[in-house]
């Protein structure tokens, strides 16, 4: 029997287990209800055992067949604008990719790419950031630069599993999944915790706004680091390159792509100006891109979008929200306060302790759950620390820039897939980059808020 199905059986036992324990002192059976799905839920993803969005459908059915929370708790996502940002963002990948938009954006980011190794490390960085800006989807954005940067790592004279070919695909996994944590869209989890502040608080995170307080070091800052790293943990030599180059004009459909594209994000940079919200934005494109002479795909299309992040993201919303409305975020936030050595005024050692708290909780979930888990607990912790709710709810952005283990990250593992890396020479690149985030790129943010005075 495989690990994954052990401790999916163990999981299960006990989630039953927390379901018929009678309620301690303090606590109801609504909360300890809760309790057990969390930890159903929450587990069942850890384990890796059943697809994402399929764990996400048993918890739609055993939280209302349980009658663990009202109807309009448990789908609750699904009123968020944040999940329809989601949906538009899917169908935009797809469209990116069936109008063949996707390999003209990736071929003309290497067009110009120098011939040492150490360029072509930062070319393949640079332009998973930005794709970051222009492909809302982790998972697309890894299986259309991979198979590129692996003809590129081919060309440069670099075997699969050697020093090179390793350097270049870790780079580009790494990069595309922890600089896009700080662009709103691009990121699963980004996109929960934005629907999980709405859900929650009633709190809006823009995307001008997310991409102000984050990016300049989760992106910018977090890009140098990796090249970093790469470069050093992974040195190579690359022989010459004879790099393609196209001069074929755009297809129609694709020009049509760009402008759909322009027009969003134009329309997303500048939504504290106008105030809708990134959901109807993109929303907005997805329909865009399947109308007659407007998209780039026929209407029939639709059926061809991977919809499981939809449901995946769905859930963790409703998750947020039971876990709150059932008193168990209460009863946590006690927890962790009587624990947490957090104290008013304190902003710095504050900021630190939350920030390791929610790098950490990733090792026992999947990174979309981390925001659905503690952002019920952003009030508790604002009120420990005399923060805005909003910057408690940031912190956890800061907490799931960074991974530990790969399987913490989905698009990580279909990379390691993709490009039939090993799981140790991932870990050779994330464990020294996450203790040089926590050590160096934790107090390097914290700085930059105070700039901006975003506590």
């Amino acid at each position: 029997m495989k690990a994954s199905s052990i401790l999916s059986f163990a999981v299960v036992a006990a989630a039953v287990g927390v379901y018929l324990t009678p309620p301690p002192a303090g606590a109801s059976v609504e909360m300890m209800h809760a309790a057990a799905l969390v930890v159903f839920t929450v587990g069942l993803w850890a384990a890796g055992s059943l697809p994402e969005h399929i764990v996400g459908l048993l918890f739609f059915m055993l939280a209302m067949a349980l009658a663990v929370a009202p109807a309009q708790v448990v789908f609750s996502g699904f009123a968020s604008a944040t999940l329809w940002l989601v949906l538009g963002g899917l169908i935009m990948a797809e469209a990116v990719n069936r109008s063949g938009l996707a390999q003209r954006l990736a071929s003309a980011l290497f067009d110009r790419v120098a011939l040492s190794y150490a360029q072509l490390v930062v070319s393949v960085v640079m332009a998973s950031v930005v794709l970051s800006f222009l492909i809302p989807a982790t998972v697309g954005r890894v299986l259309l630069l991979l198979p590129i940067v692996m003809a590129l790592a081919k060309r440069a004279g670099f075997e699969h599993d050697s020093s090179g070919y390793n350097g270049l695909c870790l780079a580009t996994i790494v990069a595309t999944y922890q600089c896009g944590t700080a662009v709103l869209p691009a990121n699963a989890p980004n996109l929960v915790l934005a629907g999980s502040a709405e859900a929650l608080y009633g709190i809006q995170i823009t995307y001008a706004e997310y991409l102000w307080v984050q990016f300049p070091v989760l992106g910018a800052l977090k890009s140098v680091s990796i090249i970093g790293f790469v470069l050093w943990l992974f040195p190579a030599r690359a022989k010459a390159l004879s790099i393609v180059r196209t001069a074929e004009p755009l297809t129609p459909a694709q020009r049509r792509m760009v402008a759909i594209l322009a027009v969003a994000l134009v329309l997303w940079a500048t939504d504290f100006l106008h105030g809708i919200k990134s959901g109807w934005i993109a929303l907005a494109a997805g329909i865009a891109c399947l109308l007659p002479r407007v998209g780039v795909m026929p209407v029939a299309a639709f059926h061809e979008v991977r919809l499981g992040p939809y449901f995946y993201v769905g859930a963790t919303l409703g998750l947020g929200l039971v876990i709150q409305k059932t008193g168990l975020s209460a009863g946590l936030g006690s927890l962790l306060h009587g624990v947490l050595p957090l104290e008013a005024g304190a902003d710095f050692s504050n900021f630190i302790i939350l920030s390791v708290l929610a790098t950490f909780t990733g090792l026992f979930t999947t990174n979309p759950a981390q925001p659905a888990v503690l952002a019920p607990l952003a009030e508790t912790f604002a009120q420990a620390t005399g923060w805005p709710i909003k910057s408690a709810l940031m912190v956890i952005g800061v907490g799931f820039t960074t991974f530990l283990l790969p399987y913490q990250v989905p698009p990580a593992m279909v990379g390691l897939q993709v490009g039939a890396l090993r799981v140790r020479q991932m870990l050779r690149l994330a464990l020294p980059l996450a203790a040089f985030g926590l050590f160096v790129m934790l107090p390097l943010q914290y700085l930059w808020w105070r700039v901006i005075g975003y506590f």
